[in-house]
């Protein structure tokens, strides 16, 4: 499986954020990561949008985290709503 693109929209119009990555949830997880709330992405070379809820928690850090790791890091989550089709 080859890496697709996907593109941050906001508005019903495309910003200059593109999330490269297999699948849309690990692209709404770097968008969620960077604070985006309301997640919308356009997978390049296709009519579908991919709409995600994405937030990011104040978490301690991993029991096996390096020791240059601050003792709380930011933990990125999503929930996919729905796929939307373009016409």
């Amino acid at each position: 499986m080859s890496k697709k693109y996907f593109v941050l929209m906001e508005g019903g119009k495309d910003t200059s954020q593109v999330f490269a990555s297999k699948q849309p949830r690990g692209a709404a997880l770097k968008a969620a990561s960077r604070g985006v709330k309301d997640i919308s992405l356009r997978e390049r070379g296709t009519k579908r949008v991919h709409v995600f809820e994405g937030r990011r928690d104040h978490v301690a850090k991993p029991a096996n985290g390096p020791s240059w790791l601050p003792d709380k890091v930011w933990k990125a989550n999503v929930k996919k709503l729905r796929v939307d089709h373009l016409d």
